[in-house]
């Protein structure tokens, strides 16, 4: 789970874009660790969430991921 959580936040770290979809973020880790499940991914990003490293971002429809304290966000 910790090799995800990294592996998430430097794909975060180097993204041009400050929000992004699971989508991205999937392709993004699988291409480090080609072994890595959706799932496992998934409760990876959440857990950043919840360790307030990451963000959710809602734009009604659709909902992406961001890194917290980057771009504009609700917060601001």
């Amino acid at each position: 789970m910790e090799e995800l959580k990294k592996a998430i936040l430097e794909f975060a770290e180097a993204s041009k874009k400050t929000k992004f979809y699971f989508s991205d973020m999937e392709k993004a880790v699988k291409k480090v660790m080609p072994d890595a499940k959706t799932r496992d991914i998934k409760k990876a990003a959440t857990a950043l969430v919840n360790e307030e490293k990451m963000m959710y971002f809602s734009t009604g429809s659709t909902t992406l991921y961001g890194l917290k304290g980057r771009g504009q966000t609700e917060d601001h």
